[in-house]
């Protein structure tokens, strides 16, 4: 296998041993952010947020995913004003795509690996629509699950068809798990990736290895994607994986597309408090991004 390794080292990627430890940084010189997901609507939006200053606890990013096409133009207003007051980010997650179009396929186990992909030319109109809306609106964060809108949405970028200041982040659900995939998205446009939920520390090492964009972590999870928690590998996540999301609150939901109430914002909270507590016990030295980062995709 030497000279398949020796190969991979060539063009970026190699293995990784226990002593990794990443020295690359966000742009403000932070290793972690935090990242709450699964925020469907601005009435939880606000409470996450009112309870985080109650508790004097940051979140740098805000995440919906159910889908831009969701959300009413109002709503949408009122969750890009909730986030450019409190300073953070907000992501919104793109609308069409294979769960909520006319597949059968998508539904049934085998078909279930399509993930939320989209599928066939209408679909790709419909989601670009949906990006260019939530742009329009002032949103400047975009979850996507697909590859190829990636693709389109970084050209439409450069050719300045959406702001130059968009950021495309990957979803778990699109399955990416090695440095060659990691390195394939950021070459096409990502700005932060998202690999699956239950990669283990080296294989993680081996993706940031090879990139330079942000990784987004799943400190816990749902039901629905295991239900495990990973509080005390945090630690761990930091050292290898810096700049890290570090994506927090998921077990308070059942399943990815949970519509959240202003409670289960609450508890999240609760859950973010609990990450903290295991940096601060046991790597006490790491540097979160300052709250008033200007390298924040906050709203506009």
């Amino acid at each position: 296998m030497d000279e398949t390794k020796e190969f991979l080292k060539k063009i970026g990627i190699e293995d990784t041993r226990n002593d990794f430890q990443s020295d690359k940084r966000f742009k403000d010189g932070g290793q972690y952010r935090f990242e709450v997901p699964g925020i469907q609507s601005p009435k939880t939006m606000d409470a996450l947020l009112k309870e985080s200053v109650k508790n004097n606890i940051f979140i740098h990013r805000v995440t919906q995913t159910k889908g831009i096409m969701m959300l009413t133009d109002e709503e949408i207003k009122e969750m890009v004003n909730l986030a450019m007051d409190y300073g953070c980010e907000l992501f919104l997650a793109v609308g069409p795509r294979a769960t909520y179009d006319t597949s059968a396929t998508v539904h049934t186990k085998e078909g279930s690996r399509i993930g939320y992909r989209l599928r066939g030319y209408d679909n790709l109109v419909y989601a670009i629509e949906d990006v260019k809306r939530a742009c329009r609106l002032g949103v400047r964060g975009i979850l996507l699950y697909d590859e190829g809108l990636l693709y389109v949405l970084n050209k439409m970028r450069k050719a300045g068809e959406i702001p130059l200041n968009v950021h495309f982040k990957l979803s778990a659900h699109a399955g990416h798990c090695n440095p060659a995939s990691a390195i394939l998205l950021e070459n096409v446009g990502l700005n932060s990736l998202n690999p699956v939920r239950d990669l283990q520390i080296p294989m993680i090492a081996s993706i940031r290895n090879a990139i330079d964009i942000p990784i987004d972590l799943h400190t816990e999870n749902p039901k629905s994607t295991g239900g495990f928690i990973r509080h005390y590998e945090v630690p761990d996540f930091i050292k290898v994986a810096s700049p890290v999301y570090l994506k927090t609150g998921g077990s308070v939901a059942a399943n990815h597309n949970w519509d959240t109430t202003e409670k289960e914002a609450v508890a999240r909270i609760k859950q973010v408090m609990l990450v903290k507590r295991v940096i601060d016990s046991y790597m006490s030295d790491a540097i979160p991004s300052p709250e008033d980062s200007k390298y924040l995709s906050i709203p506009e």
